[in-house]
Order: C-alpha cells, then sequence, then structure tokens
C-alpha cells in the first residue's frame, strides 16, 4: 500500500507483541469483474444496449479482501489464481495495490480466469460469470507459489529454501477469519482457525437446495458472527420479521446481524441481549457489486477494534454506502480519507438531523482532524496498456 496514504490503524491501541501477524484471513474465488453501468434498463433479447461507464476490477473474494485492507487491517488471501493476464492483472492489483498478503495463494498454469460481468441499472444488477474450479494446489517450495514473480521473501521465482504448509489444512494465526457458509459443506480450516483464536464471520449466500436448515450449515457451530440478509434470515429461521429471525439466530451464534437493504441493518448480541438497529444511509447507487462484502469488511473492523454494537452496525453501514457510489466490487470500497472526507462534508449540510449526525460522533475519536486527498484505484475500463 501507498507510503503516503493517510492510513489508520484501527487496531493500533490494542496490538500486543505476541498477537498473530495477520488481522484477517479469507480464502475463496478470485473473479476479474467486468462492470457496465449507466444503463436505462435490462438487455433486451435480440438488440443491442451501449452502457455509459465500464470498469474492471478483481471480484469474488477480492471484494472483501480490498475491502478489510483499505480499512487498515492486516490482510491475508489464500486463492487460486489463473497465469493469463486476467489473473497476473488480480494478483498484482491485490499484492502491490492493496497491500493484500498473498503468500497463500498461487498461480495455476494453464487455469484461466474466472470472469464475471456485472450490469448495474435501477439500483440491481445482473451478472454472467464463466470459470472452471481451480485445481488443488500440489504442495510447493517457499512461501510464495506464484512462479516468474516476486515472492513474499523479495525473491524472483519461487523459492527452494523450506517446504510451506499448504492451504487449507493450515491456515495462519489470525485475530479474525470470513467464511463462506454453504449447505452440506464443512471446511475443516473453520474449525482449525477456530481453536487458533480467530473469531469467524460466517456470510451466507442463497440456498438453492430450498431446505434453509441451519443444521445444514456445519461450520456455523464455529462463527462468532452470522450476517445473513433479511430474506435468508428469515427463511433459515421460520420467522416472517427480519428482528425476530434476528434474536432467533442469536440463540446459535455469540452475534447474529441482519442486513435490511434501504432500511439499514439489526443486530443482537446472544451473550449479553443487546439489540442495535441502525438505518441506512441514502447515497445515489451507481453499482451495488460487493456492497455486501464491503458491510462484512467494516462490522469486522468494529469488532476487531470492540467498538460497541450500534457503532459497528452504523461504520458497516456507512462504508457499504459509500462503495456503492464507484464502479466495481472491490476497487469501489473506501479507505480512511474518504470516510473523513464525508464526515467533514455531512456535517456541513443545511437541515441534517442531529440525532442522526451524533449517530457517527464515535468518528471523531478515529479520524485525522484534516484528511489528505487519496487518489485510491479505481476500476477502469481496460486492464491495462502496453507501455
Amino acid at each position: 500500500m501507498s507510503t503516503d496514504t493517510p492510513g489508520i490503524d484501527p487496531l493500533e491501541a490494542l496490538r500486543a507483541p505476541r498477537d498473530p501477524a495477520c488481522d484477517v484471513f479469507l480464502t475463496g474465488p478470485v473473479f476479474l469483474d467486468i462492470i457496465f453501468t449507466g444503463l436505462d434498463s435490462a438487455p433486451v433479447r435480440g438488440t443491442e444496449s451501449w452502457a455509459r461507464g465500464m470498469g474492471s476490477s478483481p471480484g469474488g473474494v477480492a471484494n472483501m479482501a480490498t475491502a478489510l485492507a483499505r480499512l487498515g487491517l492486516r490482510t491475508a488471501l489464500a486463492a487460486a489464481f489463473g497465469d493469463d493476464h486476467y489473473g497476473e492483472y488480480c494478483w498484482d492489483a491485490l499484492e502491490q495495490g492493496e497491500g493484500i498478503d498473498l503468500s497463500m495463494s498461487h498461480t495455476v498454469p494453464g487455469w484461466h480466469s474466472p470472469v464475471t460481468v456485472s450490469m448495474a441499472y435501477e439500483g440491481e444488477r445482473t451478472m454472467v460469470s464463466h470459470g472452471h474450479e481451480a485445481p488443488a494446489p500440489a504442495p510447493v517450495a517457499g512461501t510464495g507459489s506464484r512462479a516468474g514473480a516476486t515472492g513474499a521473501s523479495g525473491t524472483t521465482g519461487t523459492s527452494t529454501e523450506a517446504t510451506a504448509p499448504v492451504f487449507p489444512q493450515c491456515p495462519p494465526r489470525a485475530r479474525a477469519a470470513v467464511a463462506s457458509l454453504a449447505p452440506g459443506r464443512s471446511e475443516p480450516w473453520v474449525a482449525t482457525a477456530a481453536r487458533g483464536g480467530a473469531l469467524v464471520f460466517g456470510d451466507v449466500g442463497w440456498d438453492e437446495t430450498g431446505r434453509w436448515d441451519l443444521d445444514a450449515l456445519p461450520d456455523l457451530a464455529h462463527c462468532e458472527a452470522f450476517l445473513p440478509n433479511a430474506e435468508e434470515a428469515m427463511r433459515y429461521t421460520r420467522t416472517d420479521c427480519p428482528r425476530a429471525a434476528a434474536h432467533a439466530l442469536a440463540e446459535r451464534v455469540p452475534l447474529a446481524v441482519v442486513t435490511l437493504g434501504a432500511e439499514g441493518a439489526y443486530a443482537v448480541d446472544g451473550r449479553t441481549g443487546t439489540a442495535a438497529a441502525v438505518p441506512a444511509i441514502e447515497v445515489e447507487a451507481l453499482d451495488p457489486t460487493g456492497a455486501g462484502d464491503v458491510f462484512v469488511a467494516g462490522f469486522v473492523t468494529g469488532t476487531l477494534a470492540d467498538w460497541p454494537l450500534a457503532d459497528r452496525l452504523a461504520f458497516a453501514g456507512l462504508t457499504a454506502a459509500l462503495s456503492v457510489q464507484e464502479f466495481g466490487g472491490s476497487l469501489s470500497a473506501p479507505g480512511w480519507a474518504e470516510i473523513a472526507a464525508w464526515w467533514q462534508l455531512i456535517r456541513t449540510c443545511d437541515r441534517q438531523d442531529p440525532a442522526a449526525l451524533e449517530r457517527y460522533a464515535f468518528l471523531d475519536d478515529l479520524l485525522p482532524t484534516t484528511a489528505r486527498a487519496w487518489p485510491l484505484r479505481r476500476a477502469v475500463p481496460t486492464i491495462g496498456f502496453r507501455q
């Protein structure tokens, strides 16, 4: 990450010499995202639609990894990368551009990168994806497995000095991990990470089986927090109210967080019984891609920093709202300078509700007194030009 970044370490006051070097560990597929925006309506069969905007950026699990890194958390990602130009671009954007630790990632010779084309219109998005599952990584020598690239040791090529443990058997020691839960699937690394002291934050997608059975999510037992959206939460708990669903989920996990879209978010701390609700911030959305991942990253940050539950929700919602005003999933994530700029701007707007402003007063203790301009890398129409 650039040394002139006005960065903030949200965990600075909590760090101790024997703490893990990694704040958050993630794993999952990395996509190249190509995003079209400015469409007046959904594409119609047999016609050609022209988009007024286009951006390219790393996607998939890169969305959340980038959001975490931009909030100052030391982030490690284990993922497969194709050895095509797309994979090279995604690797460089994450490692060099965002400072994400890719020492547990690897490049797969002859495997092409997964691609998603996303079309944003009317506040929603439609996606078309293509890709093949990456083959399982073989044991490799050294700490970085990107052939022909500069690894963690700073040397070119793959080091042969030592044999590195191969993920997923040995996830790194970390303060937290983010796991994508799926019905009927258990990832051994999740239990290992939890036993090692990591707080596991579980997100979930649509249950294609239609069962919506919490017992079919075995890794939920290892989670510190579970963060479904309102529809998912109600289906899993057989309730007709998101808040009731959150309370029901809090009987299964210490922290239940239900996102409510335009209505904000609601959370329940199952240990204390504390509940918190925070309304959403109204913004003009350009592209909603990755907003859910940014929300999770904001909530993880606040949890590791030991903020009050309502502050965590407010911060997560703010970061998600700022992200939808930019192209792309990963490269739309805000950094601290943008958060500071928003806080300075919002207090100068006429007719602001004092109670609404008070909700974000906790930012005063976090943000620098002056925010320098920070031109974050953004999604652009092409992945690069020949020099």
